[in-house]
């Protein structure tokens, strides 16, 4: 029973599915599923109402058992024109040839009770009909059948409500049940057409959330990306620079300490002489330290273990220290170095680096400070910072060398005793400072002094 239902259902689901290609938008299928089923029942019906005929009825005029027997033949070639798609065509066979044969029964003058039919052909016509003209050409058909079968006066000489009428009920239920069965399949496609469509609008939705989803994603990651590129581009620069600075600046004193200790060594040179060269070379290794000092603390800073970790410290101590290493540097050019730091003052920053902002800019201040000059560091304590300075009597500067002191470029000028430089302890100090929640400035005139300030909080910024 079970195998004899699932090959029942196998040979349905073939019928329902003749000329049906994957290709073919969802509404059209069903509406070819629907189209497909109306003509079996119709070849069934071609079947079965001829067979009742013989036995409830013996004397039907002709045109009646051709009527008859027509769904039949019509049905075959429909289903066959579908097959081969000629789905217009097909359609328009269906719904030309049926009112037509219906209505050449009435004008053979035998009313057989089929005039429902009419009504049944002009409604489908119109769901099922893609071309206007189509549409209204077999419209038009059906009502001039209906007009000419039912309204027209005939003068019929075969009357099947006289001779069986039961079977002239039954054929008036037939079209009623046809009209139903049609309408109710039309109605439960559309059903089911809206609610896939509600489906499909729901996960085209979750779909659209996903993409939009995606897409912010992938925002996102762009301006990271972008924004690591400029970090490498940048890193390169800095990288260049430094190999730069490596290959000629740190190479270039090494060599003349290594030359004055040949000449030393080999030409056995008096004590005044050695002495008399005792301040370049001091020179050199001051730039040598600080360069050293400023390339090590950068390549720490580039690691991406590297962080800030703030402390509080007391800034007249750290103040104190960086004069005390700076003294010989300033000691060579008769610099006085002055610490107006009288009482203990505390901010919240990392050690190394604001150790290394101080010596940068207590060597700058000595550096571009003539013989005999003076380098004083102050602090002022204030309710969330605290703001520290360096104020030298040097050579000044003016609002474009200001400008560029802590722009994109490496900006390096010699000092007062052609020291050299490098640039980078400035942007090290600036990046260190805003890494620590703080931010340097600097005032001055050309032959009128410096003061470079810079502020740090007092606090650690949970508290």
């Amino acid at each position: 029973m079970a195998t004899s239902t699932v090959e029942i259902m196998r040979y349905w689901n073939f019928i329902k599915s003749i000329g049906i290609t994957p290709v073919m938008e969802e509404y059209e299928i069903r509406k070819m599923s629907i189209f497909n089923q109306l003509n079996f029942f119709g070849i069934a019906m071609g079947f079965i109402v001829p067979l009742i005929s013989l036995f409830a009825l013996k004397h039907l005029p002709p045109l009646a058992w051709y009527a008859a027997a027509s769904p039949v033949a019509i049905g075959i070639i429909v289903l066959w024109l579908n097959h081969e798609h000629y789905y217009e065509f097909a359609r328009m066979v269906y719904f030309s040839f049926y009112p037509v044969i219906t209505c050449m029964v009435y004008l053979g003058k035998a009313d057989v009770g089929i005039e429902l039919f009419f009504i049944l052909y002009g409604i489908m016509s119109v769901f099922f009909l893609q071309q206007r003209i189509n549409i209204f050409v077999s419209l038009s058909l059906s009502m001039l059948c209906y007009l000419i079968a039912a309204v027209v006066p005939h003068d019929y000489y075969f009357r099947l409500a006289s001779t069986n009428y039961g079977f002239y009920v039954l054929n008036h239920l037939l079209a009623l049940g046809f009209i139903f069965y049609a309408l109710h399949l039309v109605k439960k496609e559309n059903t089911d057409y809206q609610f896939s469509l509600i489906i499909k609008s729901r996960e085209l939705h979750r779909r659209n959330l996903e993409i939009e989803r995606q897409t912010a994603e992938i925002a996102e990651k762009a301006v990271l990306l972008e924004q690591q590129t400029l970090e490498l581009t940048e890193l390169n620069q800095v990288k260049n620079k430094l190999f730069s600075v490596i290959a000629h600046d740190l190479k270039t004193p090494m060599y003349a300490l290594r030359n004055v200790f040949l000449s030393m060594q080999h030409a056995k040179m008096p004590a005044k002489e050695i002495k008399q060269m005792l301040p370049s070379i001091v020179n050199e290794m001051n730039y040598t330290t600080s360069l050293m000092e400023n390339l090590l603390q950068w390549a720490k800073t580039q690691m991406k273990s590297a962080s800030v970790q703030p402390e509080m410290l007391d800034i007249r101590s750290m103040t104190q220290e960086a004069m005390r290493i700076l003294h010989l540097q300033a000691s060579n050019k008769k610099i006085y170095l002055e610490s107006r730091i009288d009482f203990p003052v505390y901010c919240y920053a990392d050690r190394e680096m604001v150790n290394l902002v101080l010596r940068n800019l207590l060597s700058n201040a000595i550096k571009f400070t003539p013989e005999n000059g003076k380098v004083m560091v102050g602090a002022l304590d204030k309710a969330s910072y605290v703001e520290i300075f360096v104020k030298d009597t040097g050579i000044g500067m003016s609002s474009d060398d200001m400008h560029h002191l802590f722009g994109e470029m490496y900006y390096t000028t010699k000092g007062t005793a052609s020291e050299n430089g490098t640039g980078l302890g400035l942007k090290l100090c600036k990046d260190f400072l805003e890494k620590n929640g703080g931010e340097i400035s600097v005032t001055s005139n050309p032959g009128e002094g410096s003061v470079f300030s810079f502020t740090l909080p007092r606090y650690s910024s949970e508290n």
